[in-house]
């Protein structure tokens, strides 16, 4: 702490934890059930962490198997391979970038299970990379990243702050606070997570199902204004939205299975034809399943065999 004058006021100087000096690839993968990475080694930090299904890493030495909401970090130069398990079709993100920091020696070798807070740092990461870069976010064999011509304003710092403070929070999150400096939520707070990760349960358990509000509120006794509300918070739309979401997800995760049709799956997924699959297919991904299709396959292989 200096003090510039006497009787003035006094300041702190501001030193990070950690820094991001560079960021390389910011990607969202829809990998085949059969995909697979040949590998690579560069002198940057990266990070994947699996949003859906599993992958098989291999890092260094070691070889891993990834679930939902587990993330890996690469450490600098050090070889590392993705690929399905020939089973369910991932989701992955991908995230490379230079620290020099010391405070990065926490991540080498090891494997973290996010939480919420998590997640909505890496959401935002996306978010914002899709502004910032005219390159799409899938392509897995991307070296340069396109700026876009005109980003909304602070694009590239938010992404750094973002990614700094999942960083920090991993770093907490996994090491070891005394009970004294431990926060509790309020109970409302409270009240609202464990009733949205409730709600989110329930929606997962019926994912193949055709559901409505009224049917959400009665089974989990909630009121429809207050789930509306939670939901719109949490996700910026309502709650049969993004139900209509997850189900497409679940959706374009069977059409990657390679193992039912476009018939099969509207009727796994609980549509009342294919057409109507179809079409709310298209008004979530701007693509019909069978475009969604081709274009995952296409994005599955190698740039030289690419029309």
């Amino acid at each position: 702490m200096e003090n510039t004058n006497a009787g003035a006021y006094e300041y702190v100087t501001l030193q990070p934890s950690l820094l991001i000096n560079r960021l390389y690839t910011v990607h969202y993968f829809e990998y085949m059930n059969d995909f697979s990475f040949p590998g690579e080694a560069h002198n940057f930090w990266e990070f994947l962490c699996v949003d859906k299904g599993e992958v098989n890493v291999v890092a260094g030495s070691r070889t891993l198997s990834l679930k939902k909401d587990e993330i890996i970090f690469h450490k600098p130069n050090e070889f590392h391979t993705v690929r399905s398990n020939g089973k369910v079709a991932p989701n992955v993100v991908v995230v490379s970038f230079e620290c020099t920091s010391p405070a990065m020696d926490f991540f080498r070798d090891r494997v973290f299970t996010i939480g919420e807070s998590e997640r909505s740092l890496i959401a935002q990461i996306i978010t914002e990379a899709r502004q910032l870069f005219s390159s799409v976010l899938d392509d897995p064999y991307l070296k340069k990243m396109e700026l876009s011509a005109n980003p909304p304003f602070g694009s590239a710092q938010m992404i750094q702050l973002h990614l700094e403070q999942l960083l920090i929070q991993l770093i907490r999150r996994y090491t070891v606070v005394k009970p004294e400096l431990k926060r509790p939520a309020t109970l409302k707070q409270k009240s609202d997570v464990d009733l949205y990760e409730r709600i989110m349960n329930y929606l997962e358990l019926h994912i193949y199902a055709q559901l409505t509000i009224e049917q959400i509120c009665r089974d989990n006794l909630v009121g429809r204004s207050q789930l509306q509300k939670l939901f719109r918070e949490k996700n910026g739309c309502g709650i049969i939205d993004y139900f209509s979401r997850m189900k497409i997800d679940a959706a374009k995760q069977l059409i990657r299975n390679q193992s039912l049709n476009f018939t099969q799956i509207a009727d796994t997924m609980g549509y009342t034809s294919v057409h109507y699959f179809s079409r709310q297919f298209k008004k979530i991904t701007g693509m019909t399943p069978s475009e969604y299709s081709s274009s995952i396959k296409k994005l599955s292989e190698e740039p030289l065999f690419r029309k």
